[in-house]
């Protein structure tokens, strides 16, 4: 018997969403990497989850450069001992939005400039429909953005040591784009090197974003909420496979891969 599957692609910006959501499990893989990744869920960046995932029990030092020197990268080695030293975990915050349903609520406008302004801020992952971009700031009304979709030389971290970040820049100069043609599905990045710069961006949101916006962008709560599940901080899995042993039937792969969704068989 011959049957025809019918599928329909996520958009773009249901793709995006998805990439997002995997940061914080593929961050535990990369093992001279220290970051803490968080991506906010049901427009909500909750402190204590935050701080219990990015305190972590110092380590020795010579936990710390055997560690290192396992992995011979230069730049994780200065990373670990300066991270596992004070026992905070560099945080990486991510910010999933829907900003509109077809087309970006002006109303949101204004919060989402001051965004750019605070000195925590990574920019912003959005787009068109079918273009993605990062966006790394503003003029006026216009967004200033790069487009990373360039084929670049990889680099091998374990090749000599020495980590030649060249091809992890953009080539291509930087574009604007009009602020009311953004895609309402965004994720905005924040980076905070130690608890203070923490502490300092809660403060930037209360003040600049959360105080001034009759609708919020998001929400920034202090204590999980009850209603939640238990927040559990990401742990490495034990992986003893390549990952392809997985797979052992088409029905699995629909099973296993969000990006698609069956219509009709």
């Amino acid at each position: 018997m011959r049957c025809s599957v019918r599928v329909r692609r996520c958009d773009t910006s249901e793709l995006r969403s998805l990439r997002v959501s995997v940061l914080p499990k593929l961050a535990l893989f990369d093992e001279w990497n220290s970051l803490a990744v968080y991506v906010s869920m049901d427009n909500t960046v909750v402190i204590e989850d935050i701080k219990k995932m990015c305190w972590s029990p110092p380590q020795s030092s010579s936990a710390v450069r055997g560690s290192t020197l396992s992995h011979r990268s230069a730049l994780s080695q200065n990373k670990n001992t300066a991270v596992f030293c004070s026992g905070w975990k560099p945080l990486l915050l991510i910010i999933p939005l829907r900003l509109g349903i077809n087309h970006i609520n002006p109303i949101y406008i204004d919060a989402f400039k001051e965004c750019f302004k605070m000195p925590q801020s990574l920019g912003a992952l959005g787009g068109k429909p079918n273009n993605a971009y990062y966006f790394v700031g503003f003029l006026g009304n216009q967004l200033i953005y790069l487009d990373p979709h360039t084929t670049q030389i990889f680099v091998d971290l374990e090749e000599n040591g020495m980590v030649d970040d060249q091809s992890f820049h953009c080539q291509q100069a930087p574009h604007r784009m009009k602020i009311m043609n953004l895609d309402p599905s965004v994720a905005l990045g924040f980076f905070c090197k130690e608890e203070k710069d923490f502490d300092n961006w809660c403060s930037l949101v209360q003040k600049e974003i959360l105080k001034q916006q009759s609708l919020r962008m998001f929400e920034l709560v202090q204590n999980h909420p009850a209603h939640w599940p238990p927040f559990i901080p990401p742990a490495k899995p034990e992986v003893t496979t390549s990952g392809a042993e997985l797979i052992e039937s088409t029905d699995k792969l629909f099973e296993l891969e969000e990006e698609f969704e069956i219509l009709s068989v």
